[in-house]
């Protein structure tokens, strides 16, 4: 379901996939061959919402914003696991956040940087290129490995191929 706000239409990359049970409002850009997985809630209603390109935001994660200070900036490449809450924050290029992580007000994770699952980022935290976040509160643990390296790189990179499954396929509903 894709909804007008007070004027505000979301942009969609027309190569991007947006699951029929996800949820965009409002003032929400979403970049080429980025996903939007089923029941997910992206809702840019009191400030705007940059979703970059190859970005997959996985099964019922929720992305808000905090009015008129806390926008939501995610670059390119980002990926979100499942059930993951984005609030009013910057995640950077090949940023990651694991499942049922929460990232909160103006928080910025750099490039290459890890949330692990669960971790809790609390308001105002600035985090580096290249490290393991984590924690509740998270805290730096090390620097990421090369594997961990790759992984941020193979599933920005399968989430591309997953999404374009899906688009080839015509969804329908079978009761």
């Amino acid at each position: 379901m894709i909804y007008d706000f007070l004027g505000k239409t979301p942009s969609i990359s027309t190569s991007a996939f947006i699951a029929p049970s996800a949820e965009v409002i409002g003032d929400v850009t979403i970049g080429e061959n980025s996903s939007i997985w089923f029941q997910c809630l992206i809702r840019g209603d009191v400030n705007y919402i940059k979703i970059g390109d190859n970005v997959n935001i996985q099964d019922m994660s929720l992305i808000h914003v905090a009015r008129d200070v806390y926008p939501v900036n995610i670059g390119n490449n980002v990926s979100l696991g499942h059930r993951v809450t984005l609030h009013g924050c910057t995640l950077k290029d090949f940023s990651f956040v694991g499942m049922c992580a929460t990232v909160m007000d103006d928080v910025e994770i750099g490039e290459y940087s890890f949330v692990a699952a669960g971790s809790l980022v609390t308001p105002g935290k600035k985090f580096p290129p290249g490290v393991m976040i984590m924690g509740s509160p998270a805290k730096i643990i090390r620097d990421i490995n090369e594997k961990e390296r790759e992984i941020i790189t193979r599933t920005a990179n399968n989430y591309v191929k997953y999404k374009d499954n899906y688009k080839q396929m015509k969804l329908e509903t079978i009761r």
